[in-house]
């Protein structure tokens, strides 16, 4: 809602010194979100003046057509002679008035104004368009013209309201109030504690039964409808300047003289109206349904298909308006033109059930400025007042006659009252308001209060957002201000600190952090699409989702299974837009359906539910794991003077997952596997001891190029995705820190020959035992393949490192457990040294 200080000042006397920024201070105070205060006019400088156009002269012999004027501008030129002045806008003729900048001027945007020689004359000044002096768009896109009682010389500043500051202010949908004048004007005058003239207090009259015929099928959708009929309109008549730069400044383009009447008294009492032409409405005016499949053109010229639960204002034809949301083009008013104009219109002014108008203009996907207020809660006993302002405008700007009819039906309502406790605002805020302080901030908001300890509050018709205590309690707290509201930090209850499973996650993420990894954090929903382009089977696991009743997306109405998608989305997005060099990791819930979820239950709100009852609400959960992942692409290492670098491959996969399992002290075993979305010949799947058993733990290596090819990765992409729940169940008891030998290390290479099919695993494991306690760690540091070896055979070198922690080793006793250990990977694996 955009509100002109100007025209607020209307309503309630602002000290005159008072500038934008304090108002929107004020109105802050009181709960009100003022975005922006804008400056029109800003850096506007004289003289700006009114001129009447006196002579034109076709320029010719340049590519455009140019015109030379002479212009009468009284004496603000200070000669009184005519100003000649180059022009090449075309939307004028001689005697029109026009909005005429000076020489020594400035015009918005530090624009100064000086005499100059252009198209072989010499233009002293310039003939001026809304845009030039930053009024905005009036639908013109040409010169101003103005109406012809304006005398030359006039200061245009002053006529046109040029100098002035527009609040923009953000209304939250349950302040509907606030998208007028009228609820702004109300909480500038709580905020300033000044009086406030209601707009809306006007004399009038009684309904009767001359007015227009109306009918009202649906008493449900519309509540109230006032129908008011005023004949006799100039068809030639516009709008004032006053009219319409307040339309301007609160971002409305003026249409005609009727319809702006129609959006002014809209944005002062914030009650929508529509204007019918008399001429082309047949019948009686009707409000109910829609039939389903009835059609509508609408104002915007769409053709509109109706649905049952519309809400349409008819007449004898059938449709000619879109309740609360759009009028009709056959109804609609005429532009003015003496011989073709409207002369004779109808008034409404209603009341329509908030939730049909939010569903309606929802479903058109047609949100209009009627639609925007009626959502959000109209007050329906200002539709009388509005129409009878509306009808006094007409009059007074287009010379009509009110005819003596007046149409209102209204369906039987009565106020809301709300019992309330004195002291309830008091108990909901933490502070001693007293009664005397709740009563009269209620009141001032519009609510009749009576009774002493026990309040009876009845809400005033245009806040239906006050539906309970707690709703009186927050305004009274609002008014008095929130900043007042005194701040307690609790006291957190010492000895108690992150459980180890939080500690785990924390180490997790950093230690990924410390191997290079960035975090990605990434939105909870996956869809079919993105499950079929990785490639899993119908029976996989992962696609037994649990489906959301309102997604954000109707692509990703799914809980995600897995950590994947989501990553795998950003690092194509970041090597979309430059990056190459990924790797990426997240950590968080994944959401895997049993089947077995029984029907949630709604918990009751007040009392604390039971142990059964919580249960039951957990019985309806699906499982929800927590997960690691991590995507790789582009160089693991980089190019420089230190080396060429290398790209990320599988094996870097697998070492994530052994950097997550370190954390927690658990060793991985890892094992060749096929399993999507993985490449069938580079998939490792991951295992950890559990209770003495091997636990799946999760899966890693290079995707396959059909995956890579579905979702436009980079070629050769990894990843890895881990469970860290199994993880916490593998760890046995408390992590022991590394006792540190102050004695030498004793270093062992070995080279075995192996079958090809061997994994490396298996002859690891195998030394690891053999080898015996005196083994400090074992590396894997070289494979071969070649001739030398036998066909389907591959050398696996390791580097074993023996240490004692009591005494320095000798080389026979290094020697002999490296044997050993070789002993034993050979019973195992059939290793064999290399050149024995």
């Amino acid at each position: 809602m955009r509100v002109p200080l100007s025209w607020l000042r209307e309503y309630v006397d602002l000290p005159a010194t008072e500038t934008g920024r304090d108002v929107q201070a004020k109105l802050v105070s009181v709960g009100l979100e003022v975005e922006t205060v804008e400056q029109t006019g800003a850096g506007l400088k004289g003289p700006l003046v009114v001129g009447q156009v006196l002579t034109i002269e076709e320029l010719e012999g340049f590519k455009k057509p140019i015109r030379f004027c002479t212009v009468d501008v009284g004496t603000a030129n200070g000669t009184g002679e005519p100003q000649e002045i180059v022009c090449g806008a075309r939307n004028f003729s001689v005697g029109d008035k026009v909005v005429v900048v000076l020489p020594g001027a400035v015009l918005p945007g530090d624009f100064a104004i000086a005499a100059r020689k252009t198209y072989g004359k010499t233009s002293h000044g310039m003939i001026c368009s809304t845009d030039e002096l930053g009024m905005g768009d009036d639908g013109t896109h040409g010169i101003i013209v103005l109406p012809p009682e304006y005398e030359p010389g006039t200061d245009a500043i002053e006529l046109l309201e040029l100098v002035d500051e527009v609040l923009d202010i953000a209304v939250t949908p349950d302040r509907g109030y606030c998208l007028s004048m009228r609820g702004v004007a109300r909480e500038t005058a709580i905020a300033y504690g000044l009086p406030l003239r209601d707009p809306a207090l006007l004399d009038v009259p009684p309904p009767n039964a001359h007015g227009y015929p109306v009918k009202v099928s649906d008493p449900f959708g519309c509540s109230n409808f006032t129908a008011r009929t005023v004949t006799g309109l100039r068809p030639e008549a516009r709008s004032p300047i006053w009219m319409q730069r307040r339309l301007q400044k609160a971002g409305m383009r003026t249409v005609s003289l009727a319809v702006d009447i129609t959006n002014y008294v809209m944005l002062e009492l914030g009650q929508p109206l529509h204007a019918y032409d008399r001429s082309r409405v047949t019948g009686t005016i009707g409000v109910r349904r829609a039939q389903q499949g009835e059609k509508l053109t609408t104002l915007d010229g769409a053709k509109r298909v109706l649905d049952s639960q519309d809400l349409v204002i008819t007449d004898d034809r059938g449709p000619i308006g879109l309740a609360g949301v759009m009028g009709g083009a056959d109804t609609e008013i005429a532009d003015h033109a003496e011989d073709t104009g409207t002369t004779e219109v109808v008034i409404e002014a209603a009341h329509f059930d908030a939730i049909a108008i939010a569903r309606t203009a929802r479903r058109h996907k047609l949100s209009s400025e009627a639609s925007k207020r009626f959502e959000r809660g109209v007050d329906p006993q200002a539709a009388a007042a509005a129409a009878q302002r509306t009808v006094d405008l007409l009059v007074l700007l287009a010379g009509g006659t009110a005819e003596a009819g007046v149409t209102e039906i209204t369906a039987p309502s009565a106020p809301h009252t709300i019992a309330m406790p004195a002291d309830h605002p008091d108990r909901v805020a933490g502070v001693a308001y007293g009664r005397e302080v709740v009563v009269r901030r209620l009141q001032q908001v519009g609510c009749d209060v009576y009774g002493q300890d026990e309040l009876i509050v009845t809400v005033p018709s245009w806040r239906p957002d006050l539906a309970e205590p707690n709703d009186l309690a927050e305004e009274v707290i609002r008014l008095e201000g929130y900043e007042n509201l005194p701040s307690t930090l609790p006291t957190p209850p010492s000895g108690r600190g992150l459980t180890d499973r939080q500690r785990l996650h924390r180490r997790i993420g950093r230690a990924l952090a410390g191997a290079g990894y960035v975090e990605a954090l990434n939105y909870p929903f996956i869809g079919d699409a993105v499950l079929d382009q990785l490639g899993l089977e119908k029976d996989d696991a992962r696609r037994r989702t649990v489906t959301l009743v309102n997604p954000l997306s109707d692509e990703e109405p799914a809980l995600r299974t897995t950590l994947l998608p989501g990553l795998l989305g950003a690092l194509r997005r970041n090597d979309g837009r430059g990056s190459h060099d990924l790797a990426l990791f997240e950590t968080g819930l994944v959401f895997r359906p049993t089947g077995e979820e029984t029907k949630a239950v709604r918990l009751p709100v007040d009392r604390r539910p039971t142990d059964e009852e919580i249960a039951g609400l957990d019985a309806a959960l699906p499982r929800q794991p927590r997960r690691a992942a991590v995507v790789l692409a582009g160089a693991r290492e980089q190019a420089g003077w230190w080396g060429r670098g290398r790209p990320a491959d599988w094996a870097d996969s697998v070492e994530a997952a052994r950097t997550i399992a370190r954390e927690a002290g658990v060793e991985v075993t890892v094992r060749a596997d096929r399993h999507a979305p993985w490449h069938p010949g580079r998939c490792a799947a991951l295992f950890v001891t559990v209770d003495g058993e091997e636990t799946l733990f999760g899966h890693a290596g290079e995707l396959h190029p059909r995956v890579v090819k579905e979702l436009h990765l980079p070629e050769r992409t990894c990843a890895m995705e881990v469970e860290i729940d199994v993880l916490e169940r593998a760890v046995d008891g408390a992590l022991q820190a590394p006792r540190i030998s102050t004695f030498p290390v004793a270093t062992q290479d070995v080279a075995l020959v192996v079958a090809a099919d061997v994994p490396s695993e298996a002859v690891e494991k195998a030394l690891r035992e053999g080898a015996g306690d005196l083994l400090e760690s074992l590396r894997l540091f070289d494979v071969f393949t070649g001739e030398q070896i036998g066909e389907g055979n591959k050398s696996l070198a390791y580097a074993l490192r023996f240490r004692a922690p009591d005494r320095t080793l000798t080389v026979e006793e290094a020697s002999a457990a490296r044997d050993s250990a070789v002993a034993l990977a050979a019973g195992r694996t059939g290793a064999v040294l290399r050149g024995a």
